[in-house]
């Protein structure tokens, strides 16, 4: 059985999830998106904010007064496929991650993955 690659840490994760996440964006909307980047708030708040990843077929409902459809599309398919995204940050990390929250903005737009991450298993808790 082979052995699971050991978790990344500091950049190399940061890097290792936007790099993922623009993968799946490019996967199912056919696009990258014009920004991404990935920041850890504290220990365990993973933090992957992507800018400008609305399609044209979607800024044209927006100019058409259909954000809320847009949004709410936007949203069924995240909670959908939400494992795929819980499991990428997971195997990364060396993590569990029991909380991902998934939201979109219009003007700007921006898409912002939230990870709550659990305890680090290979590092000892502080003493509170």
């Amino acid at each position: 059985m082979p052995v699971p690659p050991a978790p990344l840490r500091g950049d190399e994760l940061l890097g290792a999830v936007t790099e993922a996440m623009v993968a799946f964006h490019r996967r199912y909307y056919h696009r990258d998106p014009v920004t991404a980047k990935t920041l850890l708030l504290g220990d365990d708040l993973l933090a992957c904010v992507l800018g400008g990843i609305y399609t044209e077929v979607e800024k044209t409902m927006i100019e058409l007064q259909r954000t809320t459809t847009v949004q709410e599309t936007r949203s069924d398919f995240q909670q959908a496929n939400r494992h795929r995204f819980i499991e990428t940050v997971e195997r990364r990390s060396g993590r569990k991650v029991p909380a991902f929250i998934s939201n979109t903005h219009v003007g700007p737009d921006v898409e912002v993955e939230l990870f709550v991450l659990g305890p680090d298993l290979g590092v000892e808790p502080a003493p509170h």
